[in-house]
């Protein structure tokens, strides 16, 4: 008997772990939660191409026509592609890249029209195509090639299946561009019937945008045409621009794939890049591959969400938030400096494409949860454009300084990184660089410091009163920096400087309103206005920009009982029809708009005077409205992962209100459950009990099973691993009010 049972026993255990073993080989993937065709249709300007997580290529099909709404090159509307090319920004509002367009052509169709500048293009349908992490596809109907793409960091790899054809064409154009970019130079030297190898060097909102290539064909090709400014030319050549068409008969269902490694340095690297991440033709294997690094990247958040179609905008908003800042360096390290000369990364990655007016809100905050190993190598990238150009970077891509939109915002994300505990870079160097940028005399920075704020002036793109508020907020992460090292000197200088808001603050319109140099207010001034003086925004929008001391400004405007009204204005106060709305004023709520990231905190804030209910009504509207799993799912430009990153925390139920205080502010969780797989081995829970639709409110908050009395949770916490426990219901809580963490006070 007693045999029997232990045999009993050993069939039982060996059953229950094959049923176990199959539980897990049957989960569904959470990439095929992702839908990367939100965003590509309305303002949201992202692409459906194939991209690994912070990668170098983003190889995406490009509809060919120039215009705000094909920024990344594609527009869910449109009917045609002119190609695939291997380099895209993710929902800026910046028209460059587009590097090296392929296009597979044949016999069957040869129409041109002008809108595309007379390139191949061929008709495309949304049921003949597909997307997912690491990979795209579609028909090309008129020539009835079917094109699949996927990559790995530095390669792009296409897969292009034919039909029967003598005249079989692929064609690779180095002179095409879209919108800001141009190329300058570009090369083509063709090393054997497999290998093609060149540069495209370009110009646009990137001033000096260098790109190296080699491609690799799995199928010699039996004949080419070079051409130098559409006349023929002979191998190698050099000039603005430059295309080769290589010519093929095929059989039906032949399969090509063409392989690009790429480098901004040089052209050794570019084939170090197809050496060591493409060495065969194998597609499936490295399409695969890249699935695996989007669920491994995906798999750090775990949600449990009755809705499905919830889920897919979670995991989406998840993957767009991993698409920037994205690789520069070779596998060597070198790469094109922001000081155009050639440079190397020496211990780390060198990461560019920092949008970071709009990301260290909170994109960068997010990496520090989810990546804070790589957060090392993005703050080791900036301390690397200072050493290059004796600044931190504005807005990068590319290796250069594009000095678009205003702040000094690499200070933030690199003040939070060190207070986070993340100092695997120069410490001295780094408070050597936030000094040097918030001192410089460029961008108006000299008549801050000498007035207190930046005066009013007459140019197009005034934005005064807003970089008076953005260089404020930077001045208050400085002046912790400081105070942390023991600077004291400097601590006062920068934690005054941090009060500066003051000066635009008129107690008569009770706003922030723009200055002249004289110290006088404008006159002619409505705050609903979209004016020269506030960076893409109004004066409501940016009136709540004192991340760093909402106390002060609720006190400034005559107590919590004004502020709340204040607030309460903000979102009731709808725009007329008369009213003219810019392109960037999108998702609005009253004055609030969703869509333009100076309004992304100010839902929180009524956490800041006893009114939390307000605030957990507010972020699940938002999250309820202003995100969608459709092409126009996005109600604002994407904006390198800004968009997507505040979806993910509000989601999660908390916010960073104060990018650089470690301090989450609570909102209202929309899942019903998630885990945290952080870096350092723990796990991080968020249960939110009796959620539904109709249950916004909090009722009581818990964390590691003791009830807390605050509306707020540490980036401490979080890291140390635990469970955060929500009960939920339809009636806001008024009787428990929770404290708030004074927005000024450190973290750390």
């Amino acid at each position: 008997m007693k045999k029997f049972g232990f045999i009993t026993l050993f069939f039982a255990m060996f059953l229950l772990q094959c049923k176990e073993s199959a539980e897990v080989s049957n989960q569904v993937k959470l990439t095929s939660f992702v839908n990367p065709f939100i965003g590509t249709d309305g303002p949201g300007n992202t692409y459906p191409g194939a991209t690994v997580p912070f990668g170098m290529v983003q190889l995406s099909p490009d509809i060919g026509i120039s215009g705000w709404d094909r920024i990344a090159g594609y527009f869910y509307q449109d009917s045609i592609i002119t190609g695939f090319s291997h380099m895209h920004l993710s929902g800026t509002g910046a028209g460059d890249l587009y590097d090296i367009l392929v296009m597979p052509t044949n016999s069957r169709f040869s129409e041109r029209i002008e809108a595309n500048h007379f390139k191949p293009f061929s008709s495309f349908s949304h049921e003949k195509e597909s997307a997912s992490p690491g990979y795209y596809t579609v028909d090309l109907l008129d020539y009835g090639i079917k094109a699949e793409l996927t990559a790995t960091e530095r390669t792009g790899i296409h897969r292009y299946t034919f039909p029967k054809d003598d005249s079989t064409q692929i064609h690779i154009d180095l002179g095409y561009s879209l919108n800001w970019d141009s190329p300058t130079e570009t090369h083509f030297n063709v090393v054997d019937d497999t290998t093609i190898e060149g540069y495209r060097k370009s110009t646009g909102w990137a001033k000096d945008q260098r790109v190296y290539f080699v491609i690799k064909l799995s199928k010699p090709f039996k004949s080419y045409q070079l051409f130098k400014n559409d006349s023929l030319a002979k191998s190698p050549v050099t000039g603005k621009n430059t295309k080769i068409i290589l010519d093929y008969s095929t059989e039906e269902g032949d399969q090509i794939i063409l392989k690009t490694g790429l480098s901004t340095a040089t052209i050794e690297g570019a084939y170090k890049s197809l050496e060591e991440e493409a060495p065969h033709f194998d597609f499936d294997e490295i399409r695969n591959q890249a699935e695996h690094k989007w669920e491994t990247q995906l798999n750090k958040i775990n949600i449990t969400i009755a809705d499905d179609t919830k889920k897919r905008i979670f995991y989406t908003m998840l993957y767009q938030s991993m698409l920037a800042p994205t690789l520069l360096s070779d596998l060597n390290g070198d790469y094109k400096g922001a000081n155009d000369s050639i440079m190397n990364a020496k211990g780390f990655d060198r990461y560019d494409t920092f949008s970071l007016w709009d990301t260290y809100r909170a994109a960068h905050p997010l990496y520090t949860i989810m990546h804070p190993n790589r957060v090392s190598d993005m703050v080791n990238s900036m301390l690397a454009h200072y050493k290059e150009t004796g600044l931190l970077p504005v807005w990068s891509m590319q290796g250069n300084e594009t000095n678009m939109m205003i702040g000094y915002h690499a200070v933030p994300v690199i003040v939070d990184a060190y207070f986070k505990g993340i100092k695997d870079f120069d410490v001295d160097l780094a408070y050597q660089a936030c000094i040097a940028s918030a001192t410089d005399t460029s961008r108006q920075i000299d008549e801050y410091m000498a007035l207190g704020y930046v005066p009013a002036g007459d140019q197009e793109d005034d934005w005064s009163v807003s970089k008076t508020l953005e260089y404020a907020y930077d001045d208050w992460c400085i002046a912790q920096f400081a105070k942390a090292l023991g600077k004291t000197d400097d601590y006062n200088s920068f934690i005054k400087r941090s009060e500066n808001w003051q000066n635009v603050y008129n107690t008569n319109s009770t706003f922030m309103h723009p200055k002249l140099k004289d110290g006088t207010f404008i006159s002619d001034f409505d705050p609903k206005d979209y004016s020269s003086y506030f960076c893409e925004s109004n004066a409501w929008q940016y009136f709540w920009s004192v991340q760093h001391n909402i106390e002060g400004l609720a006190e400034r405007v005559g107590g919590n009982d004004v502020f709340e009204r204040k607030l309460d204005s903000m979102f009731t106060l709808n725009p007329l029809a008369e009213d003219v709305l810019p392109i960037f004023s999108t998702g609005m709520i009253g004055q609030y708009a969703h869509g333009n990231e100076p309004s992304h905190h100010v839902a929180y804030l009524y956490n800041y005077i006893e009114k939390p209910w307000k605030t957990q009504k507010l972020v699940r509207e938002i999250l309820e409205t202003q995100y969608q799993n459709e092409p126009s799912g996005h109600c604002g430009n994407e904006d390198c992962g800004q968009m997507s990153s505040w979806y993910v925390f509000s989601a999660l139920g908390f916010y960073p209100m104060n990018p650089a205080q470690g301090v989450y502010a609570i909102g209202s969780p929309l899942i019903d459950a998630a885990t945290v797989n952080l870096e350092n081995g723990k796990t991080f829970t968020v249960k939110a009990l009796n959620n539904n639709k109709g249950n916004v409110y909090i009722q009581t908050i818990s964390l590691n099973g003791e009830d807390v009395d605050r509306n707020y949770i540490t980036h401490k916490e979080i890291m140390a691993g635990g469970e955060l426990v929500f009960t939920m219901g339809n009636t806001p809580n008024k009787r428990t009010k929770n404290s708030m963490a004074p927005s000024s006070k450190l973290y750390n």
